[in-house]
């Protein structure tokens, strides 16, 4: 029969656990100040890095600017194509892509949340 004490840490444990996995959330892009059709700033709810994003129809991802206070910068010459998908470095090793993250009509100052949980 296991000692009550033992009981306690087990139960002492199990919540730990619980806390940890639940502290996972769904990873949000704020678009910045200062976007326009040729200019995406983006401002992840976590720190990431290698943040790259591929427009509508193109083959490849395009990296963009990392600035001082955690946003994320590409300028085009041209009108920018969404909706974009996002390619960053995960702390955990390789690399995450979300889809579509951001819509073909983003605004300056606007959410967009994903359904990657960080």
């Amino acid at each position: 029969m296991a000692s009550r004490s033992s009981i306690l840490l087990a139960a002492a444990a199990l919540a730990a656990l619980l806390a940890v996995g639940s502290c996972a959330s769904a990873l949000t892009f704020k678009t910045g100040p200062g976007c326009s059709e040729t200019k995406l700033v983006l401002i992840p709810s976590v720190a990431i890095s290698e943040v790259e994003v591929k427009e509508k129809g193109a083959d490849d991802f395009t990296a963009l600017k990392e600035g001082p206070t955690g946003t994320w910068t590409l300028e085009g010459k041209e009108a920018l194509k969404g909706p974009f998908s996002i390619r960053f470095a995960a702390k955990s090793g390789g690399y995450r892509v979300i889809d579509d993250a951001i819509p073909t009509d983003f605004k300056s100052g606007s959410d967009y949340k994903t359904s990657m949980q960080v």
